[in-house]
């Protein structure tokens, strides 16, 4: 979404709900966050190969 607005991403996050993949926080547009806020998905990973990360947005911490 990011690259086809012509607009850069720090990370990568996918849902765990519905397994959807955007830009973190970290990254100008933010589409982690408007996923979340759009469909009240509450937790999301990094993308990362071995990365443990995950957020929950309800919350709004590291879980």
């Amino acid at each position: 979404m990011c690259e086809a607005r012509g607009g850069g991403w720090t990370a990568l996050r996918i849902c765990l709900t519905c397994g959807w993949v955007a830009c973190s926080d970290d990254s100008p547009n933010r589409h982690a966050q408007a996923h979340y806020q759009e469909t009240d998905h509450p937790l999301a990973a990094a993308m990362g190969p071995g990365s443990t990360w995950r957020w929950c947005y309800v919350h709004e911490r590291l879980v």
